[in-house]
């Protein structure tokens, strides 16, 4: 043994101790104990791409036909007036998604003012086309980050309002996972968009409507997920913060959190998404709603934005702009369509709700629906669920059907 070799024990040591370390590494997913690209720039851990088990987005169908809630020519009074004639300049993103959500990408108008659903989609996917409307000075709604594309919302002019709206409309638009996304810079597809929001998002949230419905409709049935930070979450979380807090509390007066859940309900009967816990949990909170809206109803058959204070809403002057009861209404037909009839109202309250929404749509000046658009989107969506349909499906018929007769065909040639 020379002066400066150590000792067979040290040796023995040292090599234990390496291969605790390199094993303690490996189980946590990282050989590797030098710091990657990302971390060494940034400081921040790099992050994981969750893999996404399709390349189309899943479609909560209706369960539901019933021409007393709304009869064909009803329908098609109804969708008429809210077709997407939007202005070209200055267009919020947020007129273009609840549209878009509505109507779906595959929809075609004979009407060249109206957008087709194509149009709708480059609009919120294309840099180049939001640029068009908006003007060089405009924030990009569109930016590249380092897991995928992030889009701009909140309350900033031209941005989309919500957290993830943009991404859960095109998602039940029916949008594919490799389609093109063009941000300021590069060519990026929806997969970035989606992997950018798995990465940014918190159970904590004040909303999480929208990436609960993105993600159920892109990752059943995948029941849990690692965030970037290396948190583990899963639909359960997302079920219990929808439920957590007062119902008269969140977007859209409470409703919107309501049709979420009754999404993941209905992904959790094909797909076992949630505990059997989350699931019994989720059911009775249905039950509460349906108890709630039962008593609440107003004589006319519209619900208001307070809603959720049961009997006493039914009853209350009604002091709240139109919009809040075409939110309310709208959304609980909305859900209720889509769910088992143990968590609906008698369906004579149904109807009620129907005649409101459908002779409040026929009324309104097409100026004001403009204004209110978003909110009237949801009648639209609604009523077509309860004919087992879908906006785009009942028009094209429609249109069909009802095509002009010409001339020559007038005089038999």
């Amino acid at each position: 043994m020379t002066k400066h070799a150590l000792p067979l024990k040290t040796i023995l040591g040292v090599q234990a101790i390496c291969l605790t370390t390199l094993g303690i590494a490996v189980a946590f997913g990282k050989a590797d104990p030098r710091p990657t690209r990302v971390e060494y720039l940034t400081g921040q851990a790099e992050p994981l791409s969750q893999p996404i088990p399709r390349s189309t987005p899943l479609v909560i169908e209706p369960l539901y036909d019933d021409p007393q809630i709304v009869s064909d020519e009803e329908l098609a009074d109804v969708l008429r007036k809210l077709q997407p004639r939007f202005p070209k300049e200055k267009l919020r993103p947020n007129l273009v998604e609840h549209a878009l959500r509505t109507w779906w990408i595959r929809a075609k108008f004979q009407d060249p003012e109206v957008m087709s659903g194509e149009a709708m989609k480059d609009y919120l996917t294309d840099h180049g086309k939001y640029l068009a409307s908006w003007g060089s000075e405009m924030q990009p709604l569109l930016s590249d980050r380092e897991a995928g594309v992030s889009v701009r919302w909140g309350k900033a002019e031209g941005a989309s309002v919500h957290h993830d709206h943009w991404l859960a409309c095109l998602t039940e638009a029916g949008i594919g996972l490799n389609e093109p996304v063009f941000t300021p810079n590069r060519e990026r597809t929806i997969a970035d968009v989606l992997h950018q929001s798995l990465s940014d998002f918190r159970v904590d949230e004040t909303e999480v409507e929208w990436s609960a419905m993105a993600f159920g409709l892109w990752l059943s049935p995948i029941r849990e997920w690692r965030l970037a930070d290396g948190r583990q979450v899963s639909f359960d979380d997302l079920a219990d913060r929808l439920m957590r807090g007062d119902n008269r509390f969140g977007v859209c007066s409470g409703t919107h959190r309501v049709y979420s859940l009754a999404v993941l309900l209905r992904l959790d009967m094909e797909f076992d998404i949630l505990s059997d816990r989350a699931r019994g949990d989720v059911e009775a909170h249905l039950r509460e709603i349906r108890d709630l809206i039962a008593v609440s109803q107003r004589e006319d058959g519209r619900w208001t934005g307070t809603w959720a204070q049961g009997a006493a809403a039914a009853t209350a002057h009604l002091d709240e702009p139109l919009y809040k009861q075409i939110i309310a209404t709208g959304h609980h037909l909305e859900w209720m369509a889509i769910v088992p009839e143990e968590f609906h109202v008698p369906r004579e309250q149904m109807y009620r709700a129907a005649d409101w929404l459908i002779a409040t749509t026929r009324d309104t000046p097409d100026d004001q629906i403009l204004g209110m658009y978003t909110f009237f989107s949801h009648v639209a969506n609604s009523l077509s669920l309860w004919r087992k349909t879908h906006p785009c499906d009942f028009w094209a018929r429609y249109e069909a059907e009802n095509a002009p007769v010409s001339a020559a065909t007038a005089v038999g040639e």
